[in-house]
């Protein structure tokens, strides 16, 4: 016990600082105190214990230095009476000013793509995760190898013979992270064609894909742990959830569906990641219904669903998913207990107001999937010979009968399926005749 308290290694002090730039005629309406608060959610995800935390107001963006004069000779009093180990910039921030304010600070010095990065890096499980944070890592440190390396003239020696000052210490380490880089995303596109394999197994016996988004720390593992009884990690803290998780749950009729639980989305979200998780947003380009999760207690809960809609448009540009995404999108507004209940969240017709933790709600939003599945089913009238069993059981297994009649030579079922399900049996059992329904005058 003496042993593992004197290893046990406190907490590094941090500070959080949010440069604001106020721009008049910008649309942007997040206000300053959410996005600090923000900030100091995500550092205190892994375990650093802010001890400061502040707004500083800019007037211009300084090159060398971001902040302003006044402002970083205060940061650095307070870096120095605190003890501070970090100082979080939720910025970007270039090289030179990332070198410079660790200079002037005497301490490390991260900005908002490197915090997330951090974050991404502990929470990442499975081997998709670990590659996918690797890669994004080593794309955002090879932009800044000119702050670790500030002795450009720095070489190692060439072979002798072959003259000329060989390789600076740069260029070499340039050249290792773009063989590693290069390495990963093969390894990355090994793992995509392996999930696609799983996709294509799930399509052989088809069950439609439900999956959860929104911004992060909306709730979505909360909700995942509710309807399919799971123990995903759900905590209150920002990207808790990393790697996709998928489970079967039954809805009211007795339909079968698959939900998959996603990674939250959030503001200004470094292009290094948007590129690296490709693969894990391919889960939302395969579901048959989004689930939009929303913070509906959070002061900066609209904020909040503009940067999630921004980021599935950017996806539907650039062809990850269909520009019909917003069809078979629901929203479900969370967390009602933290606001009294659902009746004292005011919502539009078609979102579901829930409380994830303590289930209300819930039957609502199962019966409005149910709801949408039958819309987006067709009906069948599928004559099944008494010889054909197999074909039987097929439409049982897959479909809804509502309704058999039974002949001398055989059945006439009045089948409802899924689309795919409908093209699948049609390919499996050629011979047997389908007709369309008559539509009620």
């Amino acid at each position: 016990m003496r042993k593992a308290e004197e290893t046990a290694r406190p907490a590094t002090r941090a500070a959080v600082v949010l440069p604001w730039q106020r721009t008049p005629g910008s649309d942007t309406t997040r206000a300053a105190d959410a996005r600090l608060e923000e900030a100091v959610g995500l550092a205190a995800s892994i375990g650093l214990e802010i001890v400061f935390q502040t707004v500083y107001t800019l007037r211009s963006r300084r090159p060398a230095t971001l902040l302003g004069p006044g402002q970083l000779d205060q940061l650095t009093d307070i870096a120095h009476d605190e003890q501070i180990g970090v100082v979080i910039v939720d910025a970007r921030l270039s090289p030179v000013q990332q070198r410079n304010l660790e200079k002037a600070l005497g301490c490390k010095v991260m900005d908002r793509t490197g915090l997330i990065l951090e974050i991404f890096g502990a929470r990442a499980a499975t081997r998709e995760g670990v590659l996918q944070v690797e890669l994004a890592h080593l794309e955002y440190q090879r932009s800044r190898l000119v702050r670790l390396w500030t002795h450009l003239e720095r070489q190692r020696g060439g072979f002798g013979f072959l003259g000329g000052p060989g390789e600076t210490q740069i260029e070499a380490d340039k050249r290792m992270i773009g063989e590693r880089i290069v390495k990963l995303k093969k390894e990355l596109e090994q793992v995509r064609r392996t999930r696609g394999l799983h996709r294509d197994a799930r399509k052989r016996v088809p069950f439609p894909v439900i999956a959860l988004v929104g911004y992060t720390n909306a709730g979505k593992s909360t909700l995942f742990n509710r309807l399919t009884g799971a123990d995903v990690h759900a905590k209150d803290q920002l990207f808790a959830t990393l790697d996709p998780t998928m489970r079967s749950i039954r809805l009211p009729s007795g339909r079968q569906v698959i939900l998959s639980d996603t990674v939250g989305f959030i503001s200004e979200l470094p292009t290094e990641l948007v590129a690296a998780f490709r693969a894990t947003l391919e889960e939302v380009a395969e579901a048959d219904v989004i689930l939009h999760v929303r913070d509906a207690a959070h002061p900066d809960t609209g904020a909040q669903k503009a940067d999630v809609l921004t980021v599935l448009d950017d996806m539907a540009r650039d062809g990850m998913i269909d520009a019909q995404w917003p069809e078979r999108t629901i929203e479900v507004l969370n967390k009602a207990d933290l606001l009294g209940g659902a009746g004292n969240v005011p919502h539009r017709k078609g979102e579901i107001v829930i409380s994830a933790l303590d289930g209300e709600g819930l039957p609502d939003l199962l019966e409005a999937l149910d709801a949408y599945m039958t819309r987006t089913m067709v009906e069948a009238i599928i004559h099944v010979p008494m010889t054909e069993g197999s074909a039987l059981a097929w439409l049982y297994e897959h479909g809804e009968v509502l309704e058999r009649v039974e002949s001398e030579t055989g059945l006439e079922l009045r089948v409802r399926l899924f689309q795919p399900d409908h093209a699948r049996f049609r390919r499996q059992f050629p011979d047997l005749r389908v007709e369309q329904p008559a539509v009620e005058a």
